[in-house]
């Protein structure tokens, strides 16, 4: 069964949609901005219709661009995930953040627990894997609860453990 065209009772062509919210999205521009800009090519569009259509669209073409990014990450051999957890407050709880990063420093995926042992990392790697498919390496630091995770897992072709080999996703953990 196909989808429906989103587009499908706009007046508007979807090219134009798509310029519009890409104008905004991609360069640091107002929506009067990208009003003009459009208004230039010959394209009458009110500046709260550019809104109307970023609030509507703008989420269906992240999800665009998230996926096709990781097809395209897939293809490389050496698809690699640096994983790191991190203490956290929440209401005066310690909780732990679990994060994995790509090889390029784009956070893929974060998971909150309250226990930091072989389940909780199974459960995380798991979830990670079920999203992204396998790593060809995992990075990890000396934390043994994601050996033990892996080898129920037993999916992995490697894992690298290191003591700085995962500083991108030390990196990840600065404070936002």
């Amino acid at each position: 069964m196909t989808k429906p065209n989103p587009f499908r009772y706009f007046k508007t062509s979807d090219e134009i949609i798509r310029l519009g919210v890409m104008l905004y999205v991609r360069f640091p521009l107002s929506l009067r901005n990208v009003e003009d800009m459009l208004r230039e090519r010959g394209i009458d569009i009110s500046h709260e219709t550019i809104r109307f259509w970023w609030n509507r669209f703008g989420p269906m073409f992240a999800a665009e661009i998230c996926r096709k990014r990781i097809n395209q990450m897939r293809s490389y051999l050496n698809w690699q995930w640096p994983l790191d957890e991190v203490f956290v407050k929440i209401n005066g709880e310690t909780h732990y953040l679990w994060r994995a990063v790509d090889h390029e420093g784009e956070v893929l995926e974060t998971y909150v627990t309250k226990q930091r042992d072989r389940k909780a990392a199974l459960k995380f790697l798991r979830k990670l894997m079920k999203r992204y498919g396998s790593p060809t390496v995992i990075v990890t630091d000396r934390f043994r609860s994601y050996g033990a995770a892996m080898k129920v897992i037993g999916s992995i072709n490697k894992q690298e453990i290191g003591r700085w080999k995962n500083n991108r996703a030390e990196n990840s953990h600065l404070p936002f």
